[in-house]
């Protein structure tokens, strides 16, 4: 007994017999950490709202083979104060009666504005008075290993913050409707069925993503679209109800440019769109555009990343012929395309 009192009275000693220091450096970086967690989760609880959705009989018959379908719930967080809320198609795609839970209990129905299935993003609306609205931050400013907090309400717990990092950018994501979105975030913050729709926040409580998919069968490996992309989707969603864009048929990731280039070709921006891959008999495949081609330009728009090329296909009129810049190699490019209609398209 008096060896286990002495473990237990030296267990805030050295070997030496010193104590640890009261404050000591690990201490201070826990504390930080909690306390940027505990600042973005008090800041954007309030306007996390869990959402839960009917669908007609037929529909759930139909897609009840499918194991997500059966899950008539998600997360959506308030953008504005007038009771925009983002979520994902995929949360309230077909659903005939969408009810929304505020944080503070509060329960409204709500109304479906418009979902994009390309980008798994759509945009409802409730009315109430009071309602908290996010702020929104610039996932081109992310970086690995930044903090990522993930809030949701996964098997409807209300409000449930998780945290973890950042741990790659630039990944691609198949949509339900077979179409890969582009520059998606990967986290290790912890995602359960629910957390779909659900805000990514940075340590100042900005939203960096919205979450959406996670790999069942890994631990550790949930991705969020890119609030840059939802932020371009939603504004073309709460105007016109849906999204008209143009197709190239190509898949791609943001890469910065070297150094050597910018100066030579004197280009107004330091990162490209390298070209993943490029779909067989698209206008891309026609326009000659191959697989690592660096995309510089569609007409008179910088591309200096995946953001700008989907608002440019977002923007852009069908059929009208495009000069695209481009680097292959060492070498500078300029070919011609046509976007087509985007409707069952899987690429930008």
């Amino acid at each position: 007994m008096r060896s286990s009192l002495r473990l237990i009275s030296d267990a805030g000693a050295t070997n030496s017999g010193r104590p640890y220091p009261p404050d000591s450096s690990d201490d201070r970086l826990f504390d930080a950490y909690s306390r940027a967690v505990i600042g973005a989760a008090e800041s954007v609880s309030p306007a996390v709202v869990n959402i839960e959705v009917g669908r007609p009989s037929a529909w759930r018959s139909a897609a009840s083979q499918h194991p997500d379908s059966p899950a008539g719930s998600g997360s959506g967080f308030i953008v504005a104060p007038d009771g925009y809320i983002i979520t994902n198609s995929h949360v309230v795609h077909g659903a005939s009666r969408i009810s929304v839970t505020l944080s503070d209990g509060r329960k409204s129905q709500a109304e479906l504005i418009g979902d994009d299935p390309h980008t798994d993003l759509a945009v409802i609306r409730i009315v109430g008075s009071d309602l908290s609205a996010v702020s929104l931050g610039d996932s081109q400013a992310i970086r690995v290993g930044q903090l990522a907090i993930a809030i949701g309400n996964p098997y409807g717990f209300q409000c449930t913050v998780t945290a973890g990092v950042v741990s790659a950018l630039g990944r691609s994501l198949r949509t339900a409707s077979g179409r890969l979105v582009d520059n998606v975030i990967q986290t290790d913050a912890a995602l359960n069925p629910g957390n779909s729709g659900g805000p990514l926040v940075n340590s100042r409580g900005e939203i960096i993503g919205v979450n959406t998919a996670i790999i069942l069968s890994a631990q550790g490996i949930c991705f969020a679209i890119a609030i840059n992309t939802a932020k371009l989707v939603a504004g073309h969603l709460i105007k016109d109800g849906k999204i008209s864009r143009g197709y190239i048929g190509i898949a791609g990731h943001n890469v910065e440019l070297p150094r050597r280039f910018v100066r030579f070709y004197r280009l107004p921006a330091d990162t490209a769109v390298r070209v993943a891959a490029v779909e067989t008999d698209s206008p891309a495949a026609l326009a000659g555009i191959k697989e690592a081609d660096l995309v510089i330009r569609l007409g008179d728009t910088t591309i200096a990343g995946i953001d700008d090329l989907q608002r440019y296909l977002t923007m852009s009129q069908v059929g009208i012929r495009t000069p695209v810049a481009l680097i292959r190699g060492t070498e500078r490019l300029t070919l011609e395309l046509v976007p087509v209609e985007a409707a069952a398209k899987s690429r930008a």
